[in-house]
């Protein structure tokens, strides 16, 4: 109990030393390379690059609807696979070899109800939404590039 309470303040002071390191770091490589880095510039040197090739064309032109589609599609199906992440560390813990006790945190879930089988149809109906979803987006022809 007493080593829980002296844990606190200094745990973050010790983040908050790492990432004052981290960016005071980084601002001296940035500032040393600006400074004592080679100043080449010319025409070829400050045109834009492009798999070898000039550029033909306007920067800004509008690109087909589906490209951005298909960058929404694979964010929400991203973020939906971070939230796969606890669950996965989680339900190992919770089953367990028969006839063990439930360690820590776990006792605590089960006492409150939560059995593995209810984390287990948590999760099949969060797989039924993200694959309800799928279904949606497959059969209105996001797939394909026609």
């Amino acid at each position: 109990m007493r080593e829980s309470m002296l844990l606190g303040a200094s745990d973050f002071s010790i983040v908050a030393v790492a990432v004052t390191v981290t960016v005071g770091l980084a601002a001296v490589i940035l500032i040393l390379a600006h400074a004592l880095g080679p100043k080449r510039t010319g025409p070829v040197k400050d045109s834009t690059y492009e798999s070898g090739m000039d550029p033909v064309g306007d920067t800004r032109r509008r690109f087909n609807i589906r490209f951005y589609l298909i960058a929404v599609l694979f964010l929400i199906f991203d973020v939906e696979v971070l939230f796969l992440l606890p669950w996965a560390v989680l339900y190992p813990r919770l089953t367990g070899p028969a006839g063990e006790q439930y360690i820590g945190w776990a006792s605590a879930l089960s006492a409150a109800g939560y059995t593995p089988l209810f984390w287990l149809l948590s999760m099949g109906i969060f797989f039924g939404l993200l694959l309800i979803g799928f279904v949606y987006e497959w059969r209105r022809g996001v797939f394909k590039w026609n």
